[in-house]
């Protein structure tokens, strides 16, 4: 019978599980809101409740280890989160260790966005290739980097961190601490925070009525032509298209793989992050197609077990 991974992705909205086999094929899914307030312990529980329910039935024998896919910093040489801003107690926890302890498997631990690049790369739309940039843009903005074929992890395994790009000089301050952050003006919340702004200045807006006022409302009410709307789409697409502009010089990659849950209206910020990417980018950067990750919400999921299966190969 075939082998099996188990994927653990750890959110600051919820704490997702997966049983996956090695072409890339999810078994059994499950997720839990994540206790954000409630301290490292706690969360532990839910990543421990999500393994044990994905698995239950299968052989023991069947499964090779855990891969877990968790916002950073982490260090992921020791396996230890150093503080995760959208999660409270999780200092310097020795995550895989207690894991592994725990569940009694070989436990991967890797920084969501390097896991979703690699799901979407072994998986998903970057199949194939040598250089890609996977971006994901929810309630942060995180990524991933594959270059000449490799996964860039860099010190300590804390390469990847294309949130904290600086956008604006002096600029809004980031959950990081630090001003003029990319996440602090394209992830979702900034979003969000710029609808309920403009909102009160445009009362003919349909969005005047939307409750809750946030990213799923907008994009819909852009889709059926509110201006509004359309206006906060374009905005967000061209920070987006900011941000993407010094991935593409940065890392040359042959694709950049947009995944979380902005991604869900790709369709329409595509058009205004290809409008920033010809304005700013260098003309050899300019033709790198950006697409929507294959696997949708499972790319750190499916990524995650991949490098548990990678993991248990090289110890093998």
């Amino acid at each position: 019978m075939s082998r099996l991974a188990i994927g653990l992705d750890l959110g600051g909205t919820q704490v997702r599980g997966a049983l996956v086999d090695a072409a890339g094929t999810i078994h059994a899914r499950t997720d839990a809101r994540t206790a954000t307030s409630g301290g490292a312990d706690v969360v532990i529980a839910q990543l421990i409740a999500a393994a044990r329910s994905v698995a239950a039935g299968v052989a023991a024998e069947r499964i090779v280890g855990v891969g877990v896919s968790s916002p950073g910093p982490l260090d992921t040489e020791t396996g230890v989160t150093l503080g995760l801003p959208s999660i409270a107690g999780f200092v310097d926890v020795p995550l895989r260790d207690k894991l592994a302890d725990l569940l009694g498997l070989p436990v991967t631990l890797e920084n969501d966005g390097i896991a979703a690049a690699v799901g979407e790369w072994r998986h998903g739309a970057g199949i194939g290739l040598r250089h890609l940039v996977y971006v994901t843009v929810s309630t942060g903005i995180g990524g991933g980097v594959i270059a000449d074929g490799r996964v860039l992890r860099g010190r300590r395994g804390l390469a990847g961190h294309v949130g904290h790009l600086a956008i604006v000089k002096d600029g809004v301050r980031c959950n990081c601490g630090n001003p003029g952050c990319w996440e602090a003006y394209g992830a979702g919340p900034a979003f969000e925070r710029r609808a309920r702004e403009q909102v009160a200045a445009s009362p003919a807006s349909s969005l005047a009525a939307a409750a809750p006022l946030d990213a799923r409302a907008v994009f819909a009410a852009a889709a059926a032509g509110d201006r509004l709307a359309l206006s906060l789409v374009a905005e967000e697409a061209d920070i987006l298209g900011v941000g993407m502009v010094s991935l593409l010089h940065l890392y040359s990659p042959q694709r950049i793989i947009v995944g979380g849950g902005l991604a869900n209206s790709f369709d329409l910020l595509l058009p205004g992050i290809m409008a920033r990417i010809a304005s700013d980018a260098m003309p050899a950067f300019r033709d790198v197609p950006v697409v929507r990750a294959a696997l949708g919400g499972n790319s750190g999921l499916v990524g995650a077990a991949a490098l548990a299966f990678e993991s248990v190969s090289r110890k093998g």
